[in-house]
Order: structure tokens, then C-alpha cells, then sequence
């Protein structure tokens, strides 16, 4: 992705938070970008924004709409003939206890995270092998690697992404197919925001964490370089971070601290 080497990406989540900032990257290093999220409006704003607006085309996309990937892959393909990169990145979090949520919720986080991450993916799968080459990007989550309070959907659905894309990059090694898994820890967006209660309805408000975690320019520019470096997997945050090496070898203590931790 570097010097003269520009791609076709493909960027889902775009109209805010890291999909926004990676939308000002990427363009700023002159790839050509299809921005998709639900929000058309919010979406041509962010192409509007871009260093070279006239590189950038808007696709706007519902990952809940996970059976109908077909027609929003084929004409993504006609704007530049091909698609590079594939950055799954759009997603939907959760605040609430097990006991506290409805199945529908969980039906909804699963359907967005990960089918419709999975659906838009298989779809793609087929061109990347033609070509004889294409790059899976999955913005997971740190809690797609362990677990905490009022998040249990929502990391249920991120752990099923590892799960498949670890395969995927397994099974299509040989077709010149590479996947990089990043794992964000508290980045400065709307994540918890827009996150679903037990009801279903969105929690409406920020939570300290997310206030003082990275600025998402700041996430944009370390994950760029991970994708660059075709890194298998990489993990982004502050000292949360640390959680990954405490669930690997001190899952008891890890539990402990989370308990502790101002989870919410």
C-alpha cells in the first residue's frame, strides 16, 4: 500500500469513528475508496472531506440486509474494476446484562457483526480468488479475545469473527489471500453511544473509557500500518491492551481485574 503501490479498498462503517478517520487516510495516501455505512448523507460528507474526493465512490450498505451481498458486491466491483482490500469495519456494540437482554438483541448483534461481516465477505471471497490475490481487513474488538460485563453479545459475535477468518485465511493461503484481524481497545467514537441495550434501543450516552481512548486518526494511522505489514493480527488500544497476555496466561487474575475495572 505503499509508494506507487495504490489499491481499490473497499470500506465498510465509514460515515463515522475509525471508518471515518480511515476514509481521511487512506485517501490522504491516494487509494481509491468505496465507502459504505446505512447513512447516505453522513457518507457523502465523508467523501466530501477526503483529500481526493474524486477517488472516492459511496455505496451505502445494511450488514442486516446479510442475504441480498450479491448486488452490492457486483456493483462495487464496477467502479474500478476490482476490489484490492476489503476493511470489514462497520459493526454495533451492546451495554447489558444477560439477564437484562432480549434474544432479539442478541439475534441483531449477531446478524450485523457477524453474518452480514461473513455474508459481505463470501461474496468478495470469489474475486479475490480470480484475481489471484486480495486482502481481508476485520476490525474485531479486544473483546473478541476475552470477555466483559454488559458486552456478552457483542463479544460472542467478535470471538465468531476470529473463529472464521482465522479459517478463511487457512483455507485461501494458497489463492494468494491474506487476513489481518484488528482488535481495537477503547478508541474516541460513538461505539458506546450507539450501542443496544436490553431492549434493543440504543444506551444513548458515553462511558469514561471510550471518552479517554485513542483519538480515532491516531487508531487509523497504527492500523493502516498494520494492514501494510499484512500483519495476521494486531491489537490497538492503551493499557487494555494487556488483558490479551493476562486471559493467554493468568485467566483467573484477568477476571479479577475486569471485575474490578469500571466495566461500564
Amino acid at each position: 500500500m505503499e509508494g506507487n503501490n495504490k489499491k481499490v479498498i473497499w470500506l465498510t462503517g465509514a460515515s463515522s469513528g475509525i471508518g471515518e478517520a480511515l476514509a481521511y487516510e487512506l485517501s490522504l495516501k491516494g487509494h481509491k475508496l468505496i465507502l459504505s455505512a446505512r447513512n447516505k448523507k453522513q457518507l457523502q460528507l465523508v467523501k466530501e472531506n477526503c483529500k481526493f474526493p474524486d477517488s472516492v465512490t459511496i455505496l451505502p450498505l445494511d450488514l442486516s440486509k446479510f442475504r441480498s451481498m450479491d448486488h452490492s458486491v457486483s456493483t462495487a466491483i464496477t467502479f474500478y474494476g476490482k476490489i484490492d482490500i476489503l476493511i470489514n469495519n462497520a459493526g454495533i456494540s451492546q451495554r447489558s446484562l444477560i439477564m437484562d437482554t432480549d434474544l432479539e438483541v442478541y439475534e441483531k448483534l449477531i446478524n450485523v457483526n457477524y453474518l452480514g461481516t461473513v455474508a459481505l465477505s463470501k461474496e468478495v471471497l470469489p474475486h479475490f480468488i480470480s484475481n489471484g490475490s486480495g486482502h481481508f481487513v476485520t476490525v474485531t474488538s479486544l473483546m473478541g479475545k476475552f470477555g466483559s460485563p454488559y458486552r456478552s453479545g457483542y463479544c460472542a459475535a467478535k470471538h465468531a469473527l476470529h473463529g472464521f477468518f482465522d479459517v478463511l485465511r487457512m483455507e485461501h493461503d494458497k489463492d494468494g489471500i491474506d487476513v489481518t484481524l484488528v482488535c481495537p481497545g477503547f478508541v474516541q467514537t460513538k461505539v458506546a453511544i450507539n450501542a443496544l441495550i436490553g431492549d434493543g434501543s440504543s444506551q444513548n450516552r458515553n462511558d469514561t473509557a471510550t471518552e479517554q481512548g485513542l483519538p480515532p486518526e491516531i487508531f487509523a494511522r497504527k492500523m493502516i500500518r498494520a494492514i501494510e505489514q499484512k500483519k495476521y493480527e494486531v491489537y490497538i488500544g492503551g493499557k487494555e491492551i494487556k488483558g490479551i497476555y493476562l486471559k493467554r496466561f493468568f485467566p483467573k487474575l484477568l477476571h479479577k481485574i475486569v471485575l474490578r475495572s469500571k466495566f461500564r
